[in-house]
This record gives structure tokens, sequence and C-alpha cells, in this order.
């Protein structure tokens, strides 16, 4: 096996070293998952409940390492990685509630009884990105195991130390081995197995739009099943009779929040053109209160990008547009980007059409709702956005009018562990979270019993 060396990108030191798994690795992986799973199916409904249970207080007694870990790793706020660690607390116990609710149903037939069965698909192969290694890995795996799946999951190959210590605290918990293996190693060889191993019966891939299209290409040679959560290019509206001071001081957090590194990044901002110049100015000032600083701070808005080569390509979107005003960061080691704000000429440059990735913020005004909606439709994703609006009938007529899986009126708040969440377009497929969620990681099995055999 090879090894990689984890790095801390508000320094630029090395942390770790961590063993990458080659093919062989996973297929032993896989195999064990799948003799796992032979027994983790047939645990009593309750007993899996009471031993998530337990697997979610194992995280609660770890959040503040879980936490350090995440800053030192991701470069993500002590703020952050702090709600982070505790947002698996909660998925994994909102999930735990679900294996003495996986309902059935009674069908009306002729000539006996009709029931449907929730079967669980078997080995779930769980694949996490870098942005947001904790929670994400839990929106995967925690439905899987609740619905008696067993899980193989692979880290982003930057990102490795929460998952690993996560998979430590289940067996820790009692989770019995093999139904949770954390798996680091490269997409290509990792990932790449989960799709073609035909003991892994779904895939679970949050990243990029092309990634997501050559897995689900990948997946459809074995009919595999697929949840999806890719890319977004994310509209935040303000209208000329919403609270303007408000609307401007969210709109920072919205958008440089775990320094833009976030899929349901508002980084377009859409704003009436008469209330253009008030806001702008009220923004510019919002703006130079969110810098960019030490991570493990308390009050630190926003701490690094995840790599050099991460934040070379964000700043060679800054480099082609046109800079309204920018924030503040560090000099000096680290992978340091400061909020920015930039004013295209129009809405087909790239800052304003392609996922960034980074602290960058695009505005253009636009004169009626009907253009509000034109603009925030033309894109290929359709993942999240914001709507800011005093008029209920207009934050209605918008939200509905709006391609996006999930929308906040007079707010940025996209993900609740308890709602559903995806994307429209080529932002996803399928919904992670919330009381639906679980169905994905189960077959319906339907049974007919005659009360008249023969007839």
């Amino acid at each position: 096996m090879s090894t990689f060396t984890v790095v801390n990108p508000a320094n630029e030191e090395a942390i770790a070293e961590v063993e990458l798994a080659d093919v062989d690795a996973t297929d032993a992986a896989i195999a064990k998952a799948q003799t796992a799973f032979d027994e983790w199916r047939k645990v009593a409904p309750g007993d899996r409940a009471r031993l998530l249970r337990r697997f979610a207080d194992a995280v609660d007694g770890a959040i503040d390492e879980l936490a350090a870990l995440e800053v030192a790793n991701a470069g993500h706020t002590i703020s952050n990685a702090t709600w982070e660690a505790g947002n698996v607390r909660d998925v994994i116990e909102y999930f735990a509630a679900m294996p003495e609710r996986l309902f059935g149903r009674q069908i009306p037939v002729d000539g006996g009884v009709n029931i449907t069965f929730a079967e669980p698909l078997g080995v779930v192969g769980v694949i996490v990105p870098w942005n947001f290694p904790m929670p994400i890995a839990s929106w995967g795996f925690a439905p899987a195991l609740a619905a008696g799946n067993t899980v193989v999951l692979k880290p982003a190959e930057i990102t490795p130390l929460t998952a690993i210590r996560i998979g430590e605290l289940a067996r820790e918990a009692g989770i019995p081995e093999g139904v949770l293996t954390i798996i680091p190693g490269k997409g290509s060889v990792v990932g790449e197995r989960f799709v073609t191993h035909p003991a892994v019966r779904k895939i679970v891939f949050t990243g990029s739009t092309e990634v997501g299209k050559r897995i689900m290409a990948g997946c459809a040679a074995q009919v595999k099943n697929l949840t999806l959560e890719l890319g977004g290019k994310n509209s935040n509206i303000v209208f000329d009779d919403a609270d303007i001071a408000a609307a401007a001081a969210a709109a920072p957090g919205g958008v440089f929040d775990n320094s833009g590194q976030d899929c349901c990044s508002r980084s377009r901002l859409l704003v009436q053109r008469g209330i253009y110049d008030e806001f702008m100015a009220a923004l510019e000032e919002s703006v130079g209160d969110f810098a960019a600083a030490d991570p493990t701070l308390p009050d630190t808005a926003m701490g690094p990008l995840v790599t050099a080569a991460h934040r070379d390509k964000v700043a060679s979107y800054v480099a082609a547009g046109e800079v309204a005003f920018r924030g503040t960061a560090p000099e000096g080691p680290g992978f340091w980007f400061p909020p920015t704000v930039l004013t295209p000429a129009s809405t087909s440059t790239a800052d304003f059409t392609e996922e960034i990735f980074g602290p960058v913020l695009s505005v253009v005004p636009f004169d009626t709702e009907a253009d509000a909606l034109r603009i925030a439709n033309d894109t290929e994703y359709g993942l999240s956005g914001s709507i800011w609006t005093n008029s209920l009938d207009r934050a209605m007529r918008v939200s509905r009018g709006v391609e996006a899986g999930n929308l906040s009126v007079n707010s940025h708040a996209s993900v609740r562990y308890w709602t559903p969440f995806g994307g429209f377009k080529q932002s996803g497929l399928g919904r992670e979270l919330g009381p639906d969620a679980v169905a994905s990681f189960t077959e319906v099995k339907n049974v007919f019993f005659a009360t008249r055999p023969g007839e």
C-alpha cells in the first residue's frame, strides 16, 4: 500500500501519514462487509436502534476531539467543526429511530392477503468529499445502517482523519466488525472498485457533477442503486421590498461560510436595481467584517482553502473578473484567500456560471421578478438558494419558480437533518436526510398469501 501525507491547510505542516488502500484491500473490506451483512440484517430492530444510539453517544463524547481533528485536517473554523461533529451525533441519533419504523403495507387484493416488506440492499459504498468530511459521511452511513445494510466508506484522500476516528467510535460503541468500514484511498482505486464490485449494491456519492456522471455511467452496467449530491451554482435573490440591512449582513455567511467550499454556497447574488447601490454599500461593510483568520479561534469567521492547488484555481476566477471589493486574510504559510466580491458585466462570465467552490461572490442587478427567475434558473445546477422579500405572495411565487431542491426565505439555512436534502437538474439524484432517506436504502418486496390455495 502507498501512503498519503495529511497537511494542515492553515500552516502547511504535515500532521499524519495515512495508508491508502489498493484494490486487494478494497476487495477484502467489501468481502468483510458482505459477510457482516448476513448477521447485521438479522439484528432485531430494537437492538439495531440501541447500537446506533450507543454510537451517537460515543460521537457525543468525542465532539471536541473530532472538531479539533477537522480544524487541523480541513481548516474548518472551530465553531463550524464543533457544529459538524454535533451534526454527526444528531444524524445517527435521528436514524436510530428508523429500524423499528421500516413499515410495509397491507394492500387489499382478491383471494388472499398482500403485504410489502422493506428489505435492505446489502453492502453500500459511501464516497465522501473533502469539504464536509464529517456530516456528509453520516448522511450516507446512518440511514444505510438503520435499514440493515453494511457500509464501506471512502473518505476524501486529503481529509480522512475524522472518518477514521468515527469508524473507531462505531466499534467502541459495539457496532460489529465489518458493519461500518472506513477505507482511505484514491477515488480512482477505492471509489472505482465500489462502482465495479458486484457485491456493492448501492453507491452514495457527494462531489463534482463531472465525477458523479462517471459514477452514474459505471453503476448502469450493474443497474446499481445510486444517490448523488453534486455541484451547485446557487442564487441569493434580494428584492427591493426586503430588509436591506438584514440581507446584506447575512450575505457573506451565505457564500463565504467554510471558505465558500460548499455546494450550497450562494455564490450568485441578484439584487433588484432600485436598491443596488444601497445594498452594495452595506454589503461592503459586512464583507469587511467577515475575515479569514486562525481557525482555532472561536470568533473566526472563515479559515483557509483546503489545498494550494485549490487556492490557485479559485484565484484564476478572480484574476479574470471585475473585483468590487475584498475582505482580509492572513499572509504567510497556509492556503489563504480573502473573501472577494466581483461585479461581472454580464451573466455569462465564468465566475457567474461555473462553480468556483471558494470565497468568491458575483453580484448582478435585475429589474423584475421574471428577470430574477430567468437569471437564477439559467444554470445546469439546481441545489439551493435564498430569497429575500417581505412579501409572502412573492416569496411563494419565487420559491415555486426557482428550480432548486432546497430554498430559504429571508435566511440561508439549507440543511436540517430531519428534512430532505438534494438537488434538481445536474445537482444530483435522490434525497438525503429527513424521514424518507432510509427508504432509498431498501427494496420493496411484495408478497401475496393466498387464502384459497389452488384457486
